[in-house]
């Protein structure tokens, strides 16, 4: 678990400093102790603080501090700044300010990804230094690194560019592209292009989240266009202890397609990083709130694009994903 979490805070920390804005150059090691010294006075209203006119912390991507309750109900804070030196304005690292319910501060200085290793060598004893006293500490750290890494990748993969701005372009049509496996009655799975009337499918009561079959009244198909499709990476975390199972889900829509999430019926295009929708953990057979990971908008393609008219329920179960029918 513990050879897990330091690689997953690795990828993370590694991701983030290739995706900063600014040239970033190697993090020394006297930079790195000379850092741990380095204080904010107010972490809610200092967002931006010199150190001996040669470093700056900023805070990174003028983000929130994160607050995270553990299975033991205690609320813990983690404010995240870009340590930059200031000659030539390179990023050298991202510095973590750690409060535990207490009010006790921990820091830690990950370095970028152009660190020595013997840099990197000492950034992981000394948060295994901090986790042997705060507990879980590693673990909530690599959780915020690892959302940081996936809001890094959305921006990436998009180019810095909103592409719900575009949708109306690729055409209006509620539905799926045809690949989309969708969950039969008799628990087989089945390319939503060949689904037929009177076939058989699973809807879920939103409210009890019990599952029954329902029949295709008919197979919705509209002419290929370049459609925009939003597709969701969908996490769900089982911590037991010290123990994580994850599964993940992946499911692509039209922007427009409704969906039912905690707050609500949304349209899957305006579905943020972090909301829970309903998945179908397949391990357990149980429906289960699985969290958005990561998003992303493009073009599709020219492709026919599909939905199912059942005569029953208002769900259907498309790639383990609950989504509204049309």
């Amino acid at each position: 678990m513990r050879k897990l979490t330091l690689t997953l805070l690795l990828a993370a920390s590694v991701f983030i400093g290739r995706a900063q804005t600014v040239t970033p150059r190697p993090l020394t090691m006297a930079e790195y102790s000379k850092a741990q010294t380095f204080a904010i006075a107010d972490l809610d209203k200092d967002t931006y603080v010199k150190f001996e006119n040669t470093y700056i912390l900023d805070r990174y991507e003028g983000r929130k501090p994160y607050f995270i309750t553990g299975s033991d109900g205690l609320k813990k804070r983690i404010d995240l700044y870009k340590l930059i030196a200031k000659d030539g304005m390179q990023e050298i690292g991202t510095m973590v300010f750690y409060t535990n319910e207490k009010g006790k501060l921990y820091k830690a200085l990950v370095p970028n990804f152009t660190a020595d290793g013997k840099v990197w060598e000492q950034y992981f004893q000394d948060i295994d230094n901090i986790n042997k006293v705060e507990t879980n500490f590693i673990l909530k750290l690599s959780y915020v690194l690892s959302k940081e890494f996936s809001f890094q990748q959305y921006k990436l993969l998009n180019g810095g560019k909103d592409m719900k701005e575009e949708s109306a372009t690729y055409g209006n049509d509620i539905c799926f592209p045809g690949d989309e496996l969708v969950t039969m009655a008799s628990g087989a799975k089945k390319l939503l292009k060949d689904v037929k009337s009177g076939d058989e499918v699973i809807t879920v009561d939103p409210a009890t989240k019990i599952a029954s079959a329902v029949k295709v009244k008919e197979l919705t198909t509209h002419d290929a266009n370049n459609y925009a499709l939003t597709k969701l990476v969908l996490i769900s975390a089982q911590v037991n202890g010290r123990d994580i199972k994850l599964s993940s889900k992946v499911l692509q829509a039209t922007p427009n397609h409704p969906m039912l999430t905690k707050q609500g019926n949304q349209k899957i295009g305006d579905i943020a990083l972090g909301q829970d929708v309903l998945c179908l953990n397949e391990q357990t057979g149980k429906y289960e709130a699985y969290t958005v990971l990561l998003k992303t908008e493009r073009a599709g393609g020219t492709q026919k694009v599909y939905n199912i008219v059942a005569d029953g329920g208002s769900t259907i179960i498309m790639n383990g994903v609950m989504v509204m029918q049309k």
